[in-house]
C-alpha cells in the first residue's frame, strides 16, 4: 500500500546540512561546519506534562566536540530513551493507518551576586556529556558559558551572537531551564543515543526559535502523542504546521507496546490522539517556538 511507505519514510525529521532544528551548536573548533541530517522526535503531553524523546544523528567537516543548548519550559529529568520506541511507533502507526498523501495540508482547528548559572544535574548518557542548568541573567550567561567551555578544554571559547540573543530572549520570556548537551565528533555520521527529557509545561513545547544559530532550509517532522486533538497554536501560526496523515486512534495497550512511561504519562486512557507534523521554513526566520494546547 502507497500510504505505508509514505508513513515509514517521513518518521524521521530530515534537516538540512548545518542545521540542527531544535537547538543551538558552539563547535569547540571555530569554523568547523556540523551536519545533523536526520532527527527522531516524538512528544507525548497530557495537558501538564511532556516527555520528549530526541535522537540525532551527526557528523563534523572535523573531529570536534560541540556544545548544543536545548532551552525548555521547566526543569526537565533526563535520561536515556529507548531508540526502538520509534520502530514501535512506526508499526503501530502503519498497521492503523488509512493514508492521504497530497504533499500535507495546514492543521484545523540579597546583597549577595546570584550566580549567572547553576548546574542542577549531570551526567554522561552514551556519547552525550549533560548538565542542566539554571540561568539567572543573559549577560552573565555569556560569561558563564565562557567557563563551562573552558572547563570542557576549549582554549579560546567562542559563542554566537545569535545564540546570545536569542537566550536573552528565552529569558525575557521566563525561560530559565537550559540543556548543555556535549557531544564528540568526528568525520562518519554517527546515530547518538536517544536521549529522553520530562519536564512540567502548561502547553505542548518544542523548541524552534533557538535555531535562528543556524542558517539554510530545514523540514522538522515530529510525532505527536495527546489525549485529544489540539486546536490553540499561540505559538508559530497553526498556517506553517501541516498534518503528514489523518490522526489514528490509539488504545492503551498499544502505547504502552510503544513506551510504557508514555502510557503513564497520559493516564491509560482508552484512546489517545497519534498524528506527525511537518514545520518546514528557513532556520534563520524561526521567530516563535512550537506551542500547542
Amino acid at each position: 500500500m502507497r500510504g505505508l511507505s509514505i508513513v515509514a519514510s517521513i518518521f524521521v525529521i530530515l534537516v538540512s546540512p548545518t542545521a540542527c532544528a531544535d537547538r543551538g551548536s558552539i563547535p569547540f573548533k571555530p569554523d568547523v561546519e556540523i551536519f545533523e541530517p536526520t532527527q527522531r522526535a516524538i512528544i507525548a503531553w497530557n495537558g501538564e506534562e511532556e516527555i520528549l524523546l530526541l535522537s540525532t544523528d551527526l557528523r563534523a567537516s572535523e573531529p570536534t566536540k560541540v556544545l548544543e543548548v536545548i532551552p525548555l519550559p521547566s526543569e526537565p529529568t533526563v535520561k536515556e530513551g529507548d531508540i526502538e520506541t520509534f520502530k514501535r511507533a512506526t508499526r503501530i502507526i502503519n498497521s492503523k493507518m488509512m493514508v492521504y498523501h497530497s504533499g500535507g495540508r495546514a492543521l484545523s482547528k540579597s546583597e549577595t551576586a546570584v550566580p549567572a548559572g547553576e548546574v542542577t544535574f549531570h551526567e554522561k548518557i552514551g556519547a552525550h556529556d549533560i548538565s542542566v542548568t539554571r540561568v539567572n541573567d543573559s549577560e552573565g550567561f555569556v560569561e558563564w558559558v565562557d567557563k563551562f567551555l573552558e572547563k570542557q578544554g576549549v582554549d579560546t571559547p567562542k559563542i554566537p551572537q545569535a545564540l546570545k540573543e536569542v537566550v536573552n530572549e528565552y529569558l525575557q520570556e521566563d525561560f530559565t531551564w537550559f540543556v548543555f548537551d556535549v557531544v564528540e565528533l568526528g568525520n562518519e555520521l554517527r546515530t547518538n543515543d536517544a536521549i529522553q527529557y520530562r519536564f512540567k509545561t502548561e502547553s505542548l513545547y518544542y523548541p524552534l526559535k533557538i535555531t535562528r544559530t543556524e542558517s539554510g532550509e530545514t523540514s522538522v517532522e515530529i510525532i505527536v502523542l495527546t489525549p485529544k486533538l489540539l486546536s490553540r497554536f499561540p505559538g508559530i501560526p497553526i498556517q506553517e504546521i501541516k498534518l503528514k496523515h489523518e490522526p489514528v486512534e490509539l488504545t492503551s495497550r498499544e502505547l504502552r507496546e510503544i513506551n510504557e512511561e508514555m502510557d503513564d504519562l497520559l493516564g491509560h486512557k482508552p484512546q489517545m490522539k497519534l498524528r506527525i507534523w511537518e514545520i518546514t521554513g528557513k532556520l534563520s526566520e524561526f521567530k516563535k517556538d512550537l506551542i500547542a494546547n
